[in-house]
């Protein structure tokens, strides 16, 4: 898949992932949007892009209010032509323990992770699956596939991010529209950076950009990475309760 000229819609661009992938991405020939809060930083990103000669637009938005989040995406259509590829990438994490759980803790999460990736999707998927053609990706998490501890809202929110995009995937793979789900392992971002407790298999965030964009361009329905650290959590979901329960009280990876 040539992403030349491909009009691609990205959120959380403002760092981590998908700063990564609005820099790779930019180099590669693609005409972004790019969609975060904070403005001052897509409008480096996109300084950044253009001084290698691609294109871009910032667009500061948050993704848990449909109508701007629609209003961005007539915005890029208007300034580069129809949607081809959404990668819904905006995320949060939270970190308590189940003692000290606060609700509106768990609400922003689901907020940003799941209410936000829908907005999105509602935004472009119409007009995708009219024309026959186009991609939605999710930013997914290996956290969907199980709880881990102190991670209940995380944990959730990427199991129906997951959940939600395969229904997608359903619905519109018969009107011409791709789905592809993301799983990523720990990645050195923003989110990731403070931890004590040690993260098996961490990677490098170019090598995670390089994985997740040949996912997209072969358009593979699902890309768990890495290797080793996907086998694990595979084993995982098949694991009986108190094996898992007895593995997983021992390694806390939020602290």
């Amino acid at each position: 898949m040539p992403w030349t000229d491909k009009v691609v819609m990205l959120t959380g661009a403002s760092s981590g992932i998908g700063r990564g992938l609005a820099l790779e991405l930019g180099k590669r020939g693609a005409r972004l949007g790019l969609l975060a809060r904070r403005g001052d930083l897509l409008d480096q990103i996109v300084g950044e892009i253009e001084s290698q000669g691609g294109k871009a637009l910032a667009l500061p938005v948050d993704v848990q209010d449909a109508d701007a989040v629609r209003v961005a995406a007539e915005q890029l259509v208007s300034n580069f032509g129809p949607i081809d590829v959404l990668i819904a990438n905006a995320g949060i994490g939270a970190t308590a323990d189940a003692a000290s759980l606060k609700p509106g803790d768990i609400a922003k999460v689901m907020g940003v992770n799941v209410i936000g990736v829908a907005n999105c999707v509602a935004a472009v998927a119409p007009e995708m699956a009219a024309r026959g053609s186009g991609q939605l990706v999710a930013i997914s998490s290996l956290a969907a596939y199980r709880g881990l501890p102190k991670s209940a809202a995380y944990c959730a929110s990427k199991a129906a991010v997951s959940s939600m995009f395969e229904s997608f995937r359903l619905d519109l793979k018969p009107r011409g529209v791709d789905v592809t789900i993301i799983h990523p392992g720990f990645i050195k971002t923003p989110l990731t950076a403070g931890r004590h407790a040690q993260m098996p298999f961490l990677m490098e965030l170019d090598d995670a950009v390089q994985k997740i964009v040949r996912a997209i361009e072969k358009r593979r329905k699902s890309c768990a990475f890495p290797w080793q650290l996907a086998s694990i959590v595979r084993l995982g979901m098949i694991m009986p309760n108190f094996l898992y329960d007895q593995i997983s009280r021992k390694n806390s990876f939020r602290e």
